[in-house]
């Protein structure tokens, strides 16, 4: 079994047109870093000044489910091509997840 390594060169606009992609990449990654960043301060800043609960938890979920969205998007690379599959289950797993808590919680407030 042979492990031969293949260097592929590329030109020089090929490797400039990669290296701004990178570039691109990154900031919009440490952009959405810092944007959750903000949010958990937000939440932070919420339960220490004391604002009621009814106020405080559905923000908190709001925030917590904008960073998983950003979480997704951006650092599981959902941003970029190929990843149809992937976004499918993610997608359909959220679905079915969302309709059994609502389904769960209707018959407990029914009850």
């Amino acid at each position: 079994m042979s492990h031969e390594i293949e260097i592929v060169s590329k030109s020089p606009k090929e490797f400039a047109y990669a290296k701004k992609k990178s570039a691109e990449a990154m900031r919009n990654q440490v952009t959405a870093f810092a944007i959750m960043i903000f949010f958990t301060f937000i939440a932070f800043a919420l339960v220490m000044a004391g604002f009621s609960p009814t106020l405080v938890v559905p923000v908190i979920l709001l925030l917590a489910v904008v960073q998983v969205i950003l979480q997704l998007y951006f650092f599981m690379h959902w941003s970029e091509k190929g990843h149809g599959i992937p976004q499918f289950f993610m997608y359909s797993g959220a679905l079915v997840a969302f309709t059994m808590v609502l389904a769960f919680v209707t018959i407990i407030w029914w009850e």
